[in-house]
């Protein structure tokens, strides 16, 4: 028998308790998945990514992931997805999904103590969120935490997914197992799923199964053109540059392109929901031949980062809809291409968007993205390109918030941002890191997940801890073997510490020596 893909095991597995296995060629009733794909036989390497699912009885079946060394019970009448094998396994129907991941934190700061705890504080928002059980217990001599909880249905997410169990099982201070359910209709007879986990040995190695594409969009000729001779077709690596005062005039601007003897093609425009759609901000870009990396975060400017967890709540219950409305049609009536970034970097926890104020729940943010996507598709907006970009480091560290886990899917992106910082040694925690620590390792797995064409959406190097001009001329010699990099837009700009200190300083016109490196760096690229 040819082996049939993931797509068909999600149908299969629906039916493995009804269906006469013989009727198939089978003789074994287990069903083998390596490397995302069933096959007839339980051999597998250790380089093969390996799980099984064993009918147990008339109502459950066993599923074992071997290179992550565990087991339990569902429902068998529920699908499996192991596509993100190496983030999660996903076990679903139409109203339930079982999201199980795998977190060893060894040689991080991390603990399982400090997992628990961290990744639980969003029941602070007590306005949101009701917590019914929060508890330790024993799970097969395993200590486990147990959280339960639920919030409000959102009115315009449907079959929204409101009521939620968490149980996090601790191997030791470096391993810990998740079980996160989520239902739109009270959970139930969670125990029985929690209390059938087991562990096994370790074999094998976890992976990732899939690609995302590039899809055809309906734009319109100019962004259809821009999007092919920078993006689509583009050979040659253009840059850009986020210089604060920009937003109000280009004198400054105009002088150090003057200086650097480079005229800087794009441009960052960030804004929150207390801006309309900064109209004559992007007549003024497009009349100095500026394109505009618009970056739009769903928050409130006068509020800090964590005074407002109920924005993504908000947001999906139509609380802006008169401010999204308005926001696509003057992006339609602008008519010029416009790279549109939501709400980046959305993997921090220094984000209001992030799912750790959102019950660490991904798909709430996916929803605000398909929710926005959708509301500019009704006003016919046709000149943006979506850039979808994640930081080049989730923090938290926790699988659950895996950048993957926040990809929207791919007819919601157009172009893939990287972003990483080299942040300096002035606050706490933060190390020098130079060019090569950063961008090649981080380009090579996004390589090997996404065919959309990339862009550096924002990055730079500080000045504080370590040796700037040498970073810089690194970043010059190695920047051009990653092909796939359409664009690259450095942040003039300082991080201020609590006490207004320069934190990071990443300005690329600090000295005269800088600027002459950037210019002799420039100058194949005019």
């Amino acid at each position: 028998m040819k082996k049939r893909t993931i797509a068909f095991l999600m149908v299969f597995a629906f039916y493995i308790s009804t269906v006469n296995l013989n009727v198939y060629g089978y003789t074994d009733p287990n069903i083998y998945i390596k490397n995302a794909q069933q096959v007839e036989t339980s051999d597998f390497s250790l380089q093969d990514d390996f799980k099984v699912i064993q009918p147990i009885n008339g109502s459950y079946n066993q599923y074992i992931d071997y290179p992550y060394g565990y087991s339990l019970h569902y429902p068998n009448h529920m699908w499996v997805d192991t596509t993100l094998s190496a983030v999660r396994t996903v076990i679903a129907d139409t109203d339930t999904r079982i999201e199980i991941y795998y977190d060893n934190f060894k040689g991080t700061i991390h603990t399982a103590d400090r997992y628990i705890n961290y990744s639980n504080l969003f029941k602070l928002n007590k306005k949101d969120h009701t917590i019914t059980k929060d508890e330790n217990l024993r799970v097969n001599g395993l200590r486990t935490h147990l959280l339960k909880w639920h919030r409000d249905k959102i009115s315009n997410l449907p079959n929204d997914k409101n009521y939620y169990v968490n149980a996090k099982i601790v191997k030791n201070q470096h391993e810990v197992y998740t079980i996160f359910i989520k239902s739109s209709k009270p959970i139930e007879d969670y125990m029985t799923i929690i209390n059938s986990f087991r562990l096994v040995e370790k074999r094998g190695t976890a992976k990732v199964h899939t690609t995302y594409k590039t899809t055809e969009k309906n734009l319109n000729e100019a962004t259809r053109n821009f999007y092919n001779q920078y993006f689509l077709k583009s050979d040659s690596l253009k840059w850009g540059i986020f210089e604060w005062t920009a937003a109000s005039n280009y004198n400054f601007l105009n002088d150090l392109e003057k200086r650097l003897d480079y005229t800087f093609e794009f441009i960052v425009r960030y804004q929150t929901l207390d801006t309309n759609f900064p109209m004559e901000e992007m007549l003024m870009a497009y009349n100095n031949d500026k394109y505009v990396e618009l970056t739009l975060q769903t928050k409130h400017t006068h509020h800090s980062d964590t005074d407002n967890p109920s924005i993504t709540y908000d947001l999906l219950n139509g609380k802006y809809d008169e401010f999204l409305n308005q926001y696509a049609r003057d992006m339609k009536e602008f008519g010029h291409p416009v790279l549109f970034r939501l709400n980046n970097e959305m993997n921090g926890d220094w984000c209001i968007y992030s799912s750790y104020f959102t019950s660490n729940d991904t798909e709430l943010f996916k929803a605000v993205w398909h929710y926005i996507y959708n509301i500019f598709e009704k006003n016919g907006v046709d000149n943006a390109l979506w850039v979808w970009n994640p930081h080049d480091i989730s923090f938290p560290g926790f699988q659950w918030n895996h950048y993957l886990t926040y990809y929207p899917g791919d007819q919601y992106v157009d172009i893939i941002g990287l972003t990483g910082y080299n942040p300096g040694t002035h606050f706490k925690g933060e190390s020098w890191k130079s060019f090569h620590e950063i961008y090649p390792s981080l380009y090579e797995e996004y390589t090997s997940l996404f065919q959309q064409p990339f862009m550096i959406t924002e990055f730079g190097s500080s000045s504080i801890g370590g040796d700037k001009i040498g970073w810089i001329k690194d970043m010059f010699d190695t920047i051009d073997q990653f092909e796939n990099i359409k664009v690259a837009i450095w942040w003039n700009g300082i991080d201020y510490d609590h006490e207004g200190n320069p934190g990071r300083i990443y300005r690329l016109d600090e000295s005269d020596e800088m600027i002459e490196v950037f210019r002799n760096g420039l100058k194949k690229y005019k």
